[in-house]
């Protein structure tokens, strides 16, 4: 039987064309997002290219949405096997001078989010012995490069790359836990003036989601290749 892979913000952008592309690979794609009619005119935009993609609602910034959809799943003899933590926010503003809201915000999706998501579906990995978790990162949440770009966005980057070894270290079994920087990419995000599209973007995602059970696990990865925390 094929996988099951969830990618949460997968309406639009590099979530979309995560979606796109592990369909395509023969997985069964469950496509979530926290809007429901851009969610399922996502999902719906796939499945007419005779794509095995469905839409189930998820705002990963509220605490219990992501463990009530693993339950619904449960319930109906689904098993997420591959997650994609892609949702996330990029409030502007400095350490200083950004409002109060923006960290608040930046914090609930880009960290907390993939923490109840990983709560939520990783337990069933490890009881299955299969599992690959890929957290869509960026080289903003680096200390290597001096966590460039607005704060909130950074730090909470970070704080997802501090959760991505966290949980490395905990898994057992063909479970692996890996974070990507898709790079500077054209989308709502990222910009018209990014250098790369949605597909370079998309790619390493791919990659770490389907990786062979001798592949890397608590690694950051930029085109395939390791780079530094």
């Amino acid at each position: 039987m094929p996988h099951t892979a969830l990618v949460t913000g997968g309406n639009r952008g590099i979530g979309l064309e995560v979606c796109r592309r592990l369909a395509e690979e023969g997985l069964d794609v469950i496509l979530t997002a926290r809007d429901p009619v851009l969610g399922q005119r996502a999902a719906r935009s796939l499945a007419g290219h005779g794509l095995k993609v469905r839409f189930e609602p998820l705002d990963v910034a509220r605490e219990g949405a992501a463990e009530a959809l693993a339950a619904r799943l449960r319930d109906a003899g689904e098993r997420v096997e591959v997650l994609v933590n892609n949702a996330a926010v990029y409030p502007a503003g400095g350490v200083l001078d950004a409002p109060p809201g923006a960290f608040t915000e930046a914090v609930a999706a880009n960290f907390l989010g993939p923490l109840w998501t990983c709560r939520a579906f990783v337990p069933g990995m490890l009881r299955a012995g299969y599992g690959r978790v890929v957290n869509v990162s960026s080289g903003a949440g680096a200390f290597s490069d001096g966590l460039p770009g607005p704060a909130a966005y950074a730090l909470t980057k970070a704080a997802l790359n501090a959760l991505t070894l966290k949980l490395a270290a905990e898994v057992r079994g063909d479970v692996k836990v890996n974070a990507v920087c898709p790079g500077w990419v054209r989308t709502r995000m990222g910009g018209r003036g990014a250098p790369r599209g949605v597909e370079a973007g998309a790619d390493t995602v791919v990659w770490l989601a389907t990786l062979p059970g001798d592949g890397p696990s608590g690694g950051f990865f930029r085109d395939r290749e390791a780079i530094e925390w």
